[in-house]
């Protein structure tokens, strides 16, 4: 039989009844969808977080306390109090960490900011002056604090957009004073609206001096993180290696299994954020498959029952000549046709989606977030959709093929 006649008949066969071919081509679009969706967000996240990362510089080195944590159940192995002034004064020497160019340390928490009858409960930041450089922002209004100012407990803030807005509406905040935990600061500087940048909101952010952060907003003596800057891209390597013996031997440790610290550099972690993101895409999108399996299972019963309905057709075809492998193949390509036309406008679909997705991102929340389609996703979306119909559409396809024309010609 001719490709082209048997493909007209195919889809004659489908269009017999539009309605079922609609709803057996649903499960198959809704799974495609989800699967593009899922694998196109997983993207734009992997590269939302990856930028963020790399914005902060090759030569950025960070020090958190604790353990490294194995997987997200070891979090709180971070929280510790490892991490104090006089490692900080140790890595400083030019002995100990010759290719330290600069160093500060962070203490953050929660605390509700008030300003008149105003209040606001922001990410409260102890840093030092560092921090607009490493994070390449500045304020739009004002000025970042200085050293003289951080060694003697200075009474400064800078907010984030959000911030000003939440506490000071359209008036003017600079030279204001706001209270946090019952101690007066004075805006010093605003940030300009910036959103999202490295796990931190700077539109949702007050930094003031870590010092002043440490004695009178969270009563601690110890840092949450410390943030080393190296001299040069070449020299990380080995200014992680000299962090850790001078915090090892600080710390009277000589075991590096025993670590109450642990380093990453920038590198290490956009291997980790790739990786675990990359899972994770990859296990939504196994959930989501789940659906084109019970859509699988659709094409197979549609086609049972199609198969039934249409034995006479079957028994006239195989009297005037027609052979079980062209009744096969008939049969075959509606499933496989069904599956494929699933696929595209699931793909179709799931892009559009996603770039609504990604533009409600991108203008309506401040994230630089960019749309992505992986061109993967589309050829397994085409791909999974076709097996499909060849996996379950064979079964009804092969017992359309080997009925008898005399039975199915007396068939009622």
């Amino acid at each position: 039989m001719h490709i082209k006649y048997t493909v007209k008949t195919a889809f004659r066969g489908l269009t017999i009844n539009k309605m079922r071919s609609f709803l057996t081509l649903l499960g198959i679009v809704i799974g495609i969808t989800a699967i593009i969706l899922i694998m196109s967000l997983g993207q734009g996240a992997q590269n939302l977080i990856l930028s963020q990362i790399q914005s902060m510089g090759p030569k950025v080195i960070a020090i958190a306390p604790g353990r490294q944590p194995q997987g997200i159940t070891d979090m709180l192995s971070t929280f510790t109090d490892s991490l104090k002034e006089k490692d900080i004064e140790e890595l400083k020497k030019k002995n100990n960490v010759p290719h330290l160019a600069d160093i500060m340390p962070i203490v953050f928490g929660s605390q509700t900011a008030v300003y008149e009858n105003e209040a606001y409960r922001p990410t409260i930041l102890g840093v030092t002056g560092l921090f607009t450089k490493i994070y390449n922002i500045y304020p739009s209004e004002g000025r970042i604090f200085t050293d003289e100012e951080v060694k003697g407990y200075a009474d400064v803030a800078i907010i984030g957009s959000k911030v000003k807005t939440q506490l000071f509406g359209n008036d003017g905040a600079l030279g204001q004073r706001i209270k946090i935990k019952g101690k007066n600061f004075r805006v010093i500087g605003i940030f300009p609206k910036t959103g999202q940048v490295s796990f931190l909101n700077f539109d949702d952010i007050v930094i003031i001096p870590y010092t002043t952060a440490q004695q009178y907003i969270f009563g601690i003596k110890y840092f949450n993180r410390v943030v080393v800057e190296a001299d040069s891209e070449e020299n990380v390597n080995s200014t992680v290696n000299d962090i850790k013996i001078t915090l090892r031997n600080n710390h009277n440790i000589s075991d590096p299994s025993k670590d109450d610290f642990f380093v990453e550099t920038q590198a290490e972690a956009l291997k980790m954020v790739s990786s675990i993101t990359d899972i994770f895409t990859l296990f939504l999108a196994a959930i989501a498959a789940i659906s084109l399996f019970v859509g699988g299972i659709g094409i197979m019963n549609i086609m049972l029952v199609s198969m039934t309905e249409r034995t006479r057709e079957i028994g006239l075809r195989k009297a005037l000549g027609a052979t079980g492998k062209n009744i096969l193949v008939q049969f075959l390509l509606e499933a496989v046709i069904l599956t494929t036309m699933g696929g595209i406008i699931g793909i179709a679909s799931g892009v559009f989606l996603s770039f609504i997705i990604s533009f409600i991102l991108g203008h309506y929340l401040a994230l630089a977030w960019q749309f992505s389609i992986p061109v993967m996703a589309i050829i397994l979306g085409l791909g999974v959709a076709t097996l499909i119909g060849l996996i379950f559409g064979i079964y009804p396809a092969r017992k359309a093929s080997r009925k008898s024309p005399m039975e199915a010609l007396r068939y009622e």
